[in-house]
């Protein structure tokens, strides 16, 4: 497989810092392994500060590795660190990245047998919101972008107007078809069984409507705090970390109209639909949250009202789906970490055995675990004489059900898809711009954070948001 690709030079910006050690470089490994990587290829780390000698930069990669991945393969790992290089540039100076691009090209090229034309460039920004439109400027006065594939790491922009900026940034220097937004939960195989699940089934798609569906929850709780990454968040919050990214992009996969094909054009302008008909968020609809001990936290200012939690309903105006909720939840340092979706049906108006139990729950669950699991809550008799309800689940677990099943990690499927020119899991300008536009109302007039305790669910006020309740700690 890997011969079907032409030789590669990566730049990964931002290659000492944590996304590349827990991510980029398992990823690329993982890659190797498995034999999907180009014949020849070479991997150049870039930032503003060296991390020493290459030699040591390969030491620092390597110790990643240990760390991030099981059972190494020795000899795997040390050709892909052979091929490791870095080169200090910032958005002000690229030369010597520049010159250090076009000598791995010639080597490639060289140990390929082809003209340096037929290799091809892979650029990937995992820099600071603040810092990416100069960069990419620096990417177009270095002549970098030629033969490039650029990928763009979340979160694009931090409101409608810098992310306008960005794109037009982005557009002066490269054609669309050569842009790849990264949001790694599109990746995730997870999340890719929605559109399987839906409409390879008759069982689903027919009730995927505002007629049987009565609400939608989309809940990403994250047990863990910070990690270190005050500064971060201070310029960021969760709604533009996660609700403006992962958790609109689950929404788009869930609620899209069939899209008639996976094909990369099919699928986005079926998922742009669906962000176009979205209602702009209503601030009286929303709840921010910030955990208790949050200003405590390095890099974190004492007075900060930065939201750690963001939980909040949204409306998609069009024939299937209005009227139907859907309500998005995400926070740090809450009581689990989960990634579920629940799919709430309306009760049936058969009133052949009385009211429902209180606390039934006709749902369909999807788990967007590395696992993942389809689970479907539903009523059935208990046994015994009498006519009598119960609860039940029936559980697909696709670890069991496929045991040989080998799925790729995210970042390691998206890797794959940028060398392969594939753009059908990447967020498309007009989306993102959408997606924007929605949230803005919540960037003029965001509502006061209220503190929530460590390992808890969050406030009152979030807890009490959906009709009903959450599926998750209700």
């Amino acid at each position: 497989m890997s011969n079907q690709l032409p030789p590669h030079v990566m730049v990964l910006f931002g290659a000492t810092g944590d996304l590349a050690a827990r991510k980029l470089f398992p990823g690329l490994y993982r890659l190797a392994v498995d034999g999907r990587m180009p014949t020849s290829y070479a991997v150049i780390g870039s930032g503003r500060h060296s991390p020493g000698t290459d030699e040591e930069f390969r030491e620092q990669v390597r110790r990643g590795l240990e760390k991030s991945v099981d059972d190494l393969d020795d000899a795997v790992a040390d050709d892909l660190c052979s091929r490791v290089s870095f080169r200090t540039a910032d958005s002000d100076d690229g030369a010597d990245l520049a010159s250090a691009v076009h000598e791995a090209e010639q080597r490639i090229a060289d140990e390929a047998g082809v003209e340096v034309a037929e290799t091809r460039r892979l650029l990937y920004l995992s820099i600071p919101p603040k810092a990416m439109q100069k960069m990419i400027g620096m990417l177009g006065h270095e002549g970098l972008v030629e033969r490039a594939r650029v990928v763009v790491e979340k979160p694009f922009g931090t409101d409608l107007a810098s992310s306008r900026e960005l794109d037009d940034a982005i557009k002066e220097v490269a054609d669309e078809d050569q842009v790849f937004r990264i949001d790694h939960f599109i990746g995730k195989e997870a999340v890719q069984n929605i559109l399987a699940l839906r409409f390879a089934n008759g069982l689903f798609e027919p009730a995927w409507n505002r007629g049987s569906i009565e609400s939608v929850q989309i809940d990403v709780p994250e047990a863990l705090g910070l990690e270190g990454r005050g500064s971060f968040y201070e310029s960021t919050g969760a709604l533009r970390d996660m609700v403006s990214t992962h958790l609109s992009q689950l929404l788009g996969f869930v609620a899209l109209e069939d899209p008639g094909s996976f094909t990369e054009r099919d699928l986005r302008d079926s998922k742009s639909a669906v962000f176009e008909a979205m209602r702009p968020l209503d601030p009286e609809r929303c709840v921010f949250g910030q955990f208790v001990g949050y200003r405590d936290e390095k890099d974190v200012d004492p007075d900060s009202q930065v939201e750690t939690l963001v939980a909040l309903e949204v409306w998609v105006d069009n024939d299937r789906w209005r009227d139907v909720p859907f309500y998005l939840r995400t926070g740090k340092a809450m009581a689990e970490g989960r990634r579920t979706i629940t799919i709430r049906f309306r009760d049936p108006e058969s009133g052949i055995f009385g009211p429902a139990p209180h606390e039934s729950r006709n749902e369909l669950v999807l788990e967007l675990t590395d696992h993942p699991q389809v689970r479907v809550d539903l009523l059935g008799k208990k046994p015994g004489p009498d006519m009598e309800l119960l609860e039940a689940s029936m559980c697909l677990d696709y670890a069991r059900a496929v045991p040989d099943g080998d799925p790729l990690e995210a970042y390691e499927r998206l890797l794959l898809d940028v060398m392969r020119g594939d753009r059908s899991l990447f967020t498309r300008a007009d989306e993102v711009d959408r997606i924007w536009q929605v949230c803005q109302p919540l960037l003029d007039q965001p509502p006061a954070a209220q503190p929530y305790e460590q390992g808890s669910w969050g406030p009152q006020a979030a807890l009490d948001l959906p009709k009903g309740g959450w599926s998750l700690g209700d």
